[in-house]
Parts: C-alpha cells; sequence; structure tokens
C-alpha cells in the first residue's frame, strides 16, 4: 500500500482503526506518519457509510483502499458493494469506473465465535463487476494487492486473518502479479489439491503426506476466485484425471461447490472418479478451540479424500 500511494497520490486509505491505532492487526503501521490524515483516514464504526464514501471516491477518479476490519462486517454493507460497486460501470454503460479495492481480515480465525468467523468468498465471486482475490503468501499477497490497486474494477481483497504473522520471500524491487491467473505451488501427476488463502497451507502439507506413500499430488493456488483461471484447471484435471477441491466454506452452495459445478463442465470426460470436496462441516463456526478446529478443513481431511479417489 504504502508503494502504491507514494507512486500515486489518487491512492489513499480508509477505515476503522487504520490511522490513529496503525491498524487493528498493524498493517497500516507508520502510514498515517508518512501521508497525513487527508491519505490515511480513519472513518467511523459504520461500514456501510464508508464503503459508500470510497465508492464515491472512486467515482470522483481516486483510487480508494477500504479495510473492513473483518469481512464478517462486510454483510452490513452488503448493499454498497454488491447493488452499487459491482454495477456503476456496468449501468452507465462503461462511462464511470469503480477503482476501489476493499481488503480485510476473512475466514476462521481463532476463537472469534460465528459472526466474527464468516467466509465470505461464495457471496462476492458470484457477482459480475466484482474482482475477487484471495493470496496465499507473501508474495503473492504483495503482487497481488499492487495489481488490485491499479484496477479500474472494484476488487474483493480477502487476507486470511491466520496468516498474517507468515513470512516469506518477498523481492525489494517493485512486481506485480496478473489478476485471473492460478499458479502452480507444485507440480504432480496422481491427482490435483485445489485451494487458495489458507487452505493452499493445508494442501502443501497434505501433498507432502502423500508423497510418502507414493502419491504424487499437484497443489494449484486460484490466487484469483473471480475470474477463474478455468484453463489452469482444465490443463491439470486432463494430466492427473482426479481432483479435490479444499475449501473453508460451508457444503451448501459454497465457494468449492460452485468451483466443482464449473469444473464438471469442462473435465467430465478427462475424470476418473468423481470431483472430490473437503470444506466445513454445517454448522455455525464454535467458539470452543476444539470443536472450532474439528469443524474445519484439516490435513488428515485432505489425505482422506485423496486416498479414496485412488482408491487406496
Amino acid at each position: 500500500m504504502t508503494e502504491e500511494m507514494q507512486r500515486d497520490p489518487d491512492v489513499f486509505l480508509l477505515g476503522e482503526e487504520v490511522g490513529q491505532y496503525q491498524g487493528a492487526y498493524k498493517v497500516s503501521e507508520g502510514m498515517l506518519a508518512r501521508f497525513g490524515p487527508r491519505r490515511v483516514l480513519d472513518t467511523p464504526i459504520s461500514e456501510a457509510a464508508f464503503a459508500g464514501l470510497g465508492i464515491g471516491a472512486a467515482l470522483c477518479g481516486l483510487r480508494p483502499i477500504v479495510e473492513l476490519m473483518s469481512w464478517s462486517f462486510s454483510l452490513v454493507c452488503f448493499d454498497q458493494l454488491i447493488n452499487n460497486a459491482a454495477n456503476i460501470r456496468y449501468m452507465s454503460g462503461g462511462q464511470f469506473r469503480v477503482p476501489v479495492v476493499f481488503r480485510g481480515g476473512n475466514g476462521i480465525a481463532h476463537q472469534l465465535a460465528a459472526t466474527h468467523s464468516h467466509r465470505v468468498e461464495s457471496l462476492y465471486m458470484r457477482v459480475p463487476g466484482l474482482v475477487v482475490v484471495a493470496p496465499s503468501t507473501p508474495y503473492d499477497a504483495k503482487g497481488l494487492l499492487k495489481s488490485a490497486i491499479r484496477c479500474d474494477d472494484p476488487v474483493i481483497f480477502l487476507e486470511s486473518e491466520m496468516m498474517l504473522s507468515d513470512r516469506g520471500e518477498v523481492p525489494a524491487e517493485p512486481y506485480t502479479l496478473p489478476l485471473g491467473v492460478a499458479d502452480i505451488k507444485r507440480p504432480g501427476n496422481d491427482l490435483t489439491l485445489i485451494g487458495w488463502s489458507k487452505m493452499v497451507k493445508l494442501c502443501l502439507a497434505a501433498a507432502n503426506e502423500l508423497a510418502a506413500e507414493g502419491i504424487d499430488a499437484e497443489v494449484i493456488d486460484l490466487r484469483t476466485l473471480r475470474p477463474l483461471d478455468m484453463d489452469c484447471l482444465q490443463r491439470s484435471v486432463s494430466k492427473t484425471h482426479r481432483v479435490v477441491v479444499v475449501d473453508e466454506d460451508w457444503p451448501c452452495c459454497g465457494a468449492g461447490a460452485g468451483i466443482i459445478e464449473q469444473l464438471y463442465a469442462r473435465v467430465f470426460d478427462e475424470l476418473d472418479a468423481p470431483i472430490g470436496r473437503v470444506c466445513s462441516e454445517d454448522v455455525p463456526v464454535p467458539y470452543n478451540h476444539h470443536l472450532e478446529q474439528a469443524m474445519q478443513p484439516s490435513v488428515p481431511k485432505i489425505v482422506a479424500a485423496a486416498k479414496q479417489l485412488l482408491g487406496r
């Protein structure tokens, strides 16, 4: 964010506690001192108000970054995101662009209970007019966020709260990563594991366990959920002929279910087994730590699903 604000004076950050408090998770640490209160703007606790402010600013030619303390709170400004941000460019016949990024913590964290643990991918990736991004590594997060800030469409940028302390190799020189392009995090030949955000870490750990048993799993990180890189997925499944989609969502109408529906139309004749899915249990997220862990996807669940497809 700092690099993009230095590069482009039209970029600014707004949200709850992004300035004086330096971010609820210290993501904006030092930015108020560097850019001042006109470009790092503390807002009232009203998601509907400051989401609308960001959309209006984007319509006026600025490039706002709107921080949501939790994507669970985006339900309060759902109308602004779905009715306004997603539709204005289309309904104006392309006369207005909406270059705004909405970013913040998404998914199940650690004992935040049901109302603070929503996984919102399926709510937004089904909406034409939005771009939806969910990085899994520091390298990807930086490159994708820079592309999101430069994008002329509204971007939903989902950051896993459980990965904010993750470390990884990030080049010193500026770089961007293209939106809508998946990444093969681990090549393989026996089956394909598809995930995004923190599910990629589980898929990689499961692939290592499967490798110890002679099963060569390919791991694909979607990185962008809308638009989906279906060509990458099709190539992989055409090679491995078996696939498991791993997502944090609920079983019914979840993000993974939507991806599977699109996959079947493309790869049905290539499959040697039905597409597998590992997702959360069909319950609200419990506060109790052990119950919370039990209802989520896990490495043993992914390994078991992969073995089932392979008849092991």
